[in-house]
């Protein structure tokens, strides 16, 4: 009688082992019964029947998926390679079991050829400039494509855009461009400014009696320190009314 009690005991123990299982917080397990789908169990200790349920744990965790490099053609003819980054997590499990044989798989090749496709119908500025629309394009697009399948898309960015080498220094050299021709605008707008001013200093000068002798006198010690041998400078009307030459002319007149 032993000898039959001890197995008979052992083989209890190993089927009650196999009935328990382990679900974490963060997992679903998928339970099907003789091949039919009975539902979704845990988190906690979930009990199951040996050699007749078979069971799939899914975990519920956001998933960092990298998208490969992908070679693509702007709506504006320039081949560049394009990779990004999508994060999903699947919301239900019995769904990314049944509905889909791999749901990674089929996420990520989803991921490829939307990206793709997106790209592929931008311009190249867009792809440079406005990556976060094309971001938001992508992902509500495979976030619709994958809801059947239990998925869930919670961002996409895009990570690298290759430029070929020729098409940079293109680029480097409009940049250039635009950056001189925005500090030929501000010059010209501060000579134009400047100018304004001197007209104004100018009219005010001309105003007051003497007013170009006082300038003119404040204005020499610039100009003996310039280099040169000679220096000229006109002579203001009020000093010319001083010269002898000046006072019998108006005698005369």
């Amino acid at each position: 009688m032993g000898q039959i009690l001890g197995p008979l005991i052992l083989v209890a123990i190993l089927f009650l082992i196999s009935a328990l299982k382990v679900v974490r917080e963060y997992e679903r397990l998928v339970v099907f019964r003789l091949g039919r789908l009975i539902g979704t169990k845990g988190p906690g200790l979930i009990l199951v029947i040996p050699l007749i349920d078979r069971t799939i744990k899914v975990s519920m965790r956001v998933v960092t998926m990298d998208v490969p490099s992908q070679e693509v053609i702007t709506r504006d003819n320039v081949t560049t390679s394009v990779n990004a980054v999508v994060y999903y997590r699947v919301v239900d499990p019995s769904r990314a079991i049944v509905n889909v044989e791999d749901y990674r798989f089929a996420t990520a090749q989803l991921a490829q050829t939307t990206l793709r496709s997106v790209t592929g119908q931008a311009e190249l500025d867009e792809l440079l400039a406005e990556r976060d629309k094309l971001n938001q394009l992508i992902q509500r697009i495979l976030d619709e494509a994958t809801d059947p399948w239990g998925i869930k898309v919670t961002a996409v960015e895009i990570k690298d855009v290759g430029i070929p080498e020729q098409l940079q220094k293109a680029i480097s050299r409009q940049a250039t461009a635009e950056r001189e021709r925005r500090a030929i605008i501000v010059q010209a707008e501060g000579e134009k400014e400047a100018a304004k001013k001197l007209a104004e200093a100018a009219q005010i000068l001309s105003s007051q009696e003497g007013g170009f002798y006082v300038r003119l006198l404040r204005a020499l010690p610039e100009v003996v320190n310039q280099p040169g041998k000679v220096i000229a400078f006109p002579l203001p009307v009020e000093l010319r009314q001083l010269l002898p030459e000046f006072k019998e002319k108006q005698k005369e007149q």
